[in-house]
């Protein structure tokens, strides 16, 4: 007799996001009786840096869910007798190569990438490439059946593959429950909290959440110098906030990710200039490729009083030492998604979670 897709997931996690794997799995276990699900892997090298793909156990009819962290720079490899550091290119090839080792005989096969690869070049100003969508359609030609990330920095990435899908998961419940559990004295009314987009791409996020709190929204918006292009972009000139008075309110400022930094300790500076009184900082996915000194000064100089990013990518081990820093974690929801599209589950109260982030709210409310 065949084995039911409902039975039968198999999770392999690429050395980039071993740690979430088994994390993953140890919670599915706990779900289903105790039995494991995960199927191990490995991408070696050779001397010349070329690689493969070899996969531990049979995937045959399996529903198989590949776990890979394009952001993970803290992996290297040999090449020539010297280390490379492993760059999100690196990661995409060996995930390529753990699909080819499947080698179509999965029922199914599912990638589960965060940080949706290449998505901060998701849309053409000019001759360039378009790397997020190949990405997209490479997969599919390669037989991905969906592909799920997490709050992509352009989520119409989703119209490059209409009929594959790619599901893409908000972390704001998570949010929601690590700011209220942390902060127990925060006054949620428009007199008092206000959400606020760092700029103009993160205008929905902020939507999303001050709706559900019953609060208002700020905006800020990047002003460039489009005369010149420095690193690939125009650089900012100046943020100009759209809003009403922020004084003496707690701030909410919510971004997809931080990458450098700079953007957002210039947020947090014009919303102290302006007198609110507590800016918490909420970002997916903290990349800091600037170091963190610069949020050491800042918070030191009072400009923001946390910054909470998700465990979706890797951390690095000095930024989990901050005292001003909250990691979310985000595995037991990662497992509840490889659990509902196993057994045929409706997605969309998971990925959009509103219902519930209203009762976290509510909750709260009602403990006053």
């Amino acid at each position: 007799m065949g084995v039911s897709l409902k039975e039968k997931p198999g999770i392999i996690a690429l050395e980039s996001a071993e740690g979430m794997g088994r994390h993953v799995d140890e919670v599915l276990s706990e779900w289903r009786g105790g039995e494991h699900f995960l199927i191990p892997c490995e991408c070696p090298r050779f001397g010349s840096g070329e690689g493969k793909g070899i996969i531990k156990e049979s995937v045959r009819d399996r529903d198989i869910y590949i776990l890979v962290d394009v952001c993970n720079n803290s992996l290297t490899y040999k090449m020539d007798g010297a280390p490379n550091r492993m760059s999100p290119d690196d990661h995409y090839q060996d995930l390529k190569r753990i699909i080819a080792a499947c080698n179509g005989k999965a029922a199914r096969l599912t990638v589960v990438m965060p940080f949706l690869y290449e998505s901060r070049q998701h849309r053409k100003t000019m001759r360039e490439s378009l790397d997020c969508a190949l990405m997209l359609r490479e997969l599919e030609t390669m037989g991905v059946h969906g592909v799920i990330t997490f709050d992509a920095h352009d989520p119409r990435m989703q119209n490059v593959n209409p009929l594959s899908g790619l599901e893409n998961a908000s972390p704001s419940l998570q949010f929601t429950q690590s700011l209220l559990t942390e902060y127990e004295d925060i006054v949620i009314d428009s007199d008092h909290l206000m959400f606020v987009a760092p700029d103009e791409g993160a205008t929905e996020r902020v939507v999303f959440m001050a709706t559900l709190f019953g609060v208002n929204i700020g905006m800020f918006y990047k002003r460039r110098d489009y005369g010149r292009i420095e690193n690939g972009i125009n650089p900012i000139v100046a943020h100009d906030f759209c809003g009403e008075s922020v004084e003496g309110k707690d701030i909410v400022v919510i971004d997809d990710m931080i990458s450098s930094g700079g953007s957002m300790i210039d947020v947090a500076g014009q919303l102290k200039s302006r007198g609110a009184k507590r800016i918490f900082i909420f970002a997916t996915f903290g990349l800091f490729t600037h170091g963190l000194e610069k949020f050491d000064k800042a918070y030191e100089e009072g400009l923001f009083d946390r910054i909470f990013t998700t465990n979706l990518i890797y951390q690095k081990p000095e930024l989990l030492e901050r005292k001003y820093y909250t990691s979310v974690g985000m595995n037991r929801y990662i497992a509840a998604i490889i659990d509902t599209v196993n057994t045929g589950g409706s997605l969309q109260s998971i990925i959009k979670p509103e219902k519930r982030i209203r009762e976290v709210v509510e909750s709260y409310l009602g403990g006053k």
